[in-house]
């Protein structure tokens, strides 16, 4: 089963609406570390660097198998399309199946992840949202991680954010130990190629898995087209898109946020709604929820 709803568009330029401002950003946003943020952050760039030096191409292999499972399974198919917008729907094993996987790019649990990602839409590129550029693009890319509230064990924040999640026992415990799926994945690596394939797999995988994900945050709020006019900063970015399977056509996810396809024309590549499309092909996937152009103007909100 599939919800398709018939909207309207026009390649035309469309003006921004966010109003957040670097006068309404918090003065003092930089004067509180999260120190085991930052220690992690940084090991895992040494790691990454490290990487770098100790080429091999099987570390490549590895590499680009794992960074397609934690990025395209677990953030795109799993914390983004599937738990926060709930654009489709799967049996609870391939739900908690690609929640794990989404763990692996240590991005935090899911009710962190997805409670920060409701927040940041409901008051997107304001004063309020999280992450917005209106604050710095630095502050949105990593700083707002490194330097902002540290959320991730907030109850108040995920239980307003993400109440559904909260009465999920496996959610709750998995969020709670969401770095448990990487140390085991890193261990498997070192048995099975050793230092090098940890390397690869996760020190440098990690790293471009986050920088990826952060630029939905920051390069896409900040370079692109906007097809829609949306309250917020969103734009379409074809080479974001590409880093993170189809995450960059972020003007029309904002426009449609429940939407299992973000790429809404023959040419906007968007290899995660393929994936959730195999699913519905399988029967593992329903209620996908589907957005139709046409050629008139839209204006959402």
């Amino acid at each position: 089963m599939s919800v398709t709803t018939t909207v309207s568009t026009k390649h035309v330029p469309r003006k921004s609406g966010g109003t957040g401002s670097l006068a309404g950003a918090n003065p003092d946003r930089f004067a509180g570390v999260s120190w085991t943020t930052a220690f992690f952050m940084g090991l895992f760039h040494i790691g990454a660097v490290w990487a770098l030096i100790d080429f091999t191409w099987s570390g490549v292999v590895v590499l680009l198998a794992t960074y397609y499972i934690a990025l395209a399974w677990g953030i795109g198919m799993s914390y983004h399309r599937l738990l926060t917008h709930r654009a489709y729907k799967t049996p609870k094993f391939v739900e908690y199946f690609l929640t794990i996987c989404a763990t692996t790019a240590l991005e935090g649990g899911a009710l962190f992840w997805v409670a920060t990602h409701r927040r940041h839409h409901q008051h997107s590129d304001s004063d309020m949202d999280p992450h917005t550029p209106r604050h710095g693009g630095f502050w949105a890319h990593m700083a707002w991680i490194i330097f902002g509230e540290a959320q991730h064990n907030n109850v108040t924040m995920t239980s307003k954010y993400a109440p559904d999640l909260s009465r999920d026992g496996f959610h709750v415990w998995l969020s709670k130990y969401h770095w448990v799926p990487l140390t085991i994945q890193g261990l498997a690596l070192w048995a099975l190629g050793g230092w090098n394939w940890v390397l690869w797999g996760v020190f440098l995988r990690v790293t471009l898995g986050l920088h990826a994900t952060w630029l939905v945050n920051s390069a896409t709020h900040l370079w692109g087209q906007r097809r829609f006019v949306t309250r917020d900063d969103s734009r379409n970015n074809w080479w974001v898109a590409l880093l993170t399977f189809g995450e960059g056509w972020h003007n029309n996810h904002h426009a449609h946020p429940t939407s299992a396809a973000h790429g809404l024309a023959w040419y906007e590549v968007d290899l995660t709604y393929m994936h959730i499309r195999a699913l519905e092909l399988v029967g593992l996937a329903t209620d996908v929820r589907r957005v139709k152009v046409d050629d008139a103007i839209e204006e959402a909100a």
